[in-house]
Parts: C-alpha cells; structure tokens; sequence
C-alpha cells in the first residue's frame, strides 16, 4: 500500500502567485505559505520582486528570476505584471506553466483584454480563477481554457440569457421559476 502513496515533497507547491500592476501595488495576490508571516513582509516582497523585474523585457515569453532563495517565474502583459514563486528546490518550467496558464486563463476570461482597469472590474473572476489554478500551494491545474471554463461555469449567474447558460443552469433557472411561480 506504501507503494502507491505520494509524498507532499514530490509534488511541486507554490508559495504564492500575484498580480500587481504597473506600479507595483496588488490587483489579486495570493499567499500559500508561512515564509512572509505580516501584510508588511508581503508587502516588502512584493515591493522587491517589483523592483527587481521592472526593467526586463517579459512580455512575450516567461522570465526567471531568483529571490530572497525563491524562484520566480514572470510574465507582464500592458500594465499588468503575473508573477508565480515557488522554492529553490522548484521545477523553473512547472513554475513557467502555472503563470502561463494564469495568463491564458485571465486572457480568455477578460476577453482579450487583459489590462489592469479590465481586471479589477472582473476581479471575482481573477480570485475564482487563482482558486482554481492552485489550492494550499499544490498545483491543481495549468491549461488556460480549462481553468477559464470551470470559472466560467461557476460565475454564470441566474439573470444571464439562457443562450448563455449550459443545458444544466437553463433546467435550474426554470426549476427555479416554475417553484416561484407555483409557491404564489
């Protein structure tokens, strides 16, 4: 039965994922691990990690940088700047492809347009699609399209035309009116 069991150490884990603007300053970041214990030494890393990769040229592939004994993996797009770090010890193209996938899901739910007015109007979107990209530091998922699908499915609301819904939210919705409908 130990053969078939998986250690923590051997699945690659994330110890955060942000995503700041031109400036520096938070759009969504999320934290996975104790290494920056206050909102203050968050901040001081985000600060740094800014500082350090502001004047790299990373918007058409992945940049790599190391940080405080952290890599990190970055990729800006107009104003705004997707970063993905993980520990020395990291696979730099697992930590690659989780900010790819971060950016292609952000793409596809913005639309195309990824900037950072765009992003906070849809910032439920961008924390639902985090969600699903990573949970406690474990990666869980890494294709765009998938990642952007499952936000998708899960943000539609009940007021949207039922063109827009799947087969499964129009049966709900109607269940929904026809109980209203009856209950009065």
């Amino acid at each position: 039965m130990s053969a078939f069991s998986i250690s923590c150490e051997a699945c690659p884990s994330i110890k955060n994922i942000l995503l700041l603007d031109s400036e520096g300053k938070r759009v969504a970041v999320k934290y996975y691990c104790d290494d920056w214990p206050t909102n203050a030494a968050k901040l001081a890393f985000e600060k740094s990690i800014f500082t350090k990769t502001q004047k790299t040229n990373a918007r058409t592939e992945a940049e790599i940088a190391m940080l405080e004994n952290n890599i990190v993996v970055y990729k800006f797009v107009q104003d705004l700047h997707f970063f993905v770090t993980g520990g020395d010890e990291e696979n730099e193209l697992v930590l690659a492809t989780v900010v790819q996938g971060f950016f292609d899901a952000v793409t596809l739910l913005l639309r195309n347009n990824v900037d950072q007015r765009e992003a906070l109007e849809n910032f439920d979107l961008i924390l639902l699609c985090l969600d699903e990209i990573i949970d406690g530091g474990i990666i869980l998922e890494t294709d765009g399209t998938i990642i952007a699908g499952k936000v998708a499915t899960n943000s539609m609301d009940d007021g949207a035309p039922l063109a827009e819904q799947t087969i499964t939210q129009a049966l709900a919705t109607a269940r929904e009116h026809l109980t209203r409908s009856l209950l009065r």
